[in-house]
């Protein structure tokens, strides 16, 4: 399902930077999509943390195929043991039994997420073990939807950006906070089409 924003969005950052209009147009009949299972999000984003999304595709096909559904109870019935046939480290695998723990006590009330804005869903999901800024900004991104997120610390940012705004140059944190500020209210968007940039097949989160 495409956000019912998106449209509105692409023309709008296509207006007010070049860089964008470029991807935007380079990049047709593509957009933001999601499963919509709020766990599967969660787990895709703890094991991509810190890898490239090749790698990280990589280590999700053999953790889909170390359970029996990517769902609480099936990774929890896996166990330590079970997970690690898919080459995940014992830190990630001890981040992804807390979070099928969480979501098997009823720990994580998603629905009521809804009325939240980003900053106070990030301080719930900080407090599971394993999900940092980062994990629980992809969670806006790719399972809330939300249009107005700018994950700073995405290593695939960091390099569109350098790629396209920097001449190949370091940017500070500060620097791209300031960039994303011509950006606002469509963040998600500019962030996502800066990563087709750099990988034109969408990971499906």
């Amino acid at each position: 399902m495409v956000p019912e924003y998106w449209n509105k969005a692409k023309r709008s950052l296509a207006r007010r930077d070049e860089v964008l209009a470029s991807i935007i147009r380079s990049h047709p009949g593509v957009a933001l999509s999601t499963r919509g299972d709020a766990f599967q999000t969660l787990a895709r984003s703890i094991v991509g943390q810190q890898i490239s999304v090749k790698a990280a595709d990589s280590v999700w096909r053999k953790f889909s195929g170390s359970v029996a559904a990517i769902e609480p109870r099936a990774v929890l019935r896996a166990g330590a043991r079970g997970l690690a046939r898919s080459g995940l480290s014992r830190r990630k695998i001890e981040y992804l039994l807390d979070l099928a723990s969480h979501f098997h006590a009823g720990r994580m009330n998603i629905e009521a997420w809804e009325s939240l804005d980003d900053e106070a869903v990030i301080l719930r999901l900080v407090e599971v073990r394993g999900i940092g800024r980062w994990t629980a900004q992809m969670f806006l991104i790719f399972n809330l939807m939300r249009p107005d997120v700018l994950p700073v610390d995405d290593l695939g940012l960091q390099r569109a950006v350098r790629r396209h705004y920097a001449a190949g140059r370091s940017i500070s944190s500060t620097a791209l906070c300031e960039l994303g500020e011509a950006w606002a209210p469509w963040r998600s968007v500019a962030t996502w089409y800066l990563w087709r940039s750099l990988d034109p097949v969408p990971v499906d989160y």
